[in-house]
């Protein structure tokens, strides 16, 4: 993400609980083992990091895979690629030590240069071959209107692997040879989408997750932990409740 992605997801992440859930927001139940595949350093604290907290917190062992450093994502006229992409791999080590992840996979592919193809898609689906997850958890790719385009392609990629490629064993058969048979993912959870259909409360994960999203310091704009729990406050006078909700694509 960018900065100015960061702070239009500030505002979709507290505005996203004035949506009504589904009927059986509990229906998936916890995985016991998940995957989160993310463009970028901090994408899945923004869109799924509840979900997250609430999964290691239940007993889930949940990888994260982030295909790109986010080596752009800044305004500082001092900084370069290489440094930048060195602080948001800390930044999301740290994130994810807050959540309870149990690995977190980056690959390192250049930020806003994410494409539909054969090597990227491979990584992908040898990954999800190591760690045979039941969910995973990717980008919406097919939403209307603006969407990044590494979050476009990220969730393309992730789709194209988990069907066919993961289930069907002649896909990548240098896997197989490496001792990775096929794996049948059983969920796939599309975050950021514009027509929702899967509700997760994430009300007592809340502040786990605002712990983990304080950690992507160059990405959040100064913005401390009383801001956003100003931002909550405010949120919730506005929907009259304090359910902390978060809603994907099935």
């Amino acid at each position: 993400m960018t900065i100015a992605d960061t702070v239009r997801a500030v505002g979709r992440w507290f505005a996203g609980g004035e949506q009504e859930p589904d009927p059986d927001p509990s229906a998936l139940g916890t995985p016991e083992r998940a995957m989160v595949v993310m463009a970028h350093p901090d994408d899945a604290e923004f869109v799924c990091g509840g979900t997250v907290a609430r999964w290691c917190a239940e007993g889930s062992e949940v990888v994260y895979v982030v295909v790109t450093g986010g080596d752009k994502g800044t305004h500082d006229p001092e900084m370069h690629p290489e440094k930048l992409a060195a602080i948001r791999e800390e930044e999301q080590r740290a994130a994810c030590r807050a959540l309870g992840v149990k690995e977190c996979v980056f690959l390192g592919h250049p930020d806003g240069h994410t494409i539909d193809e054969e090597e990227l898609r491979g990584q992908i689906v040898r990954l999800i071959r190591i760690h045979r997850p039941d969910v995973i958890v990717t980008w919406d790719a097919f939403r209307r209107g603006f969407n990044h385009r590494d979050h476009r392609n990220v969730g393309i990629l992730t789709a194209d692997a988990v069907y066919p490629l993961v289930r069907d064993r002649l896909y990548y058969p240098r896997d197989e040879e490496d001792g990775l048979p096929s794996h049948q993912v059983n969920e796939v959870l599309f975050a950021g989408s514009e027509d929702p259909d899967h509700t997760i409360d994430v009300t007592a994960h809340w502040e786990t997750r605002l712990e983990a999203v304080l950690c992507h310091t160059s990405q959040i704009g100064g913005r401390t932990r009383e801001d956003f729990l100003r931002m909550r406050e405010e949120m919730i006078a506005r929907q009259g409740h304090a359910r902390m909700e978060e809603r994907f694509r099935r």
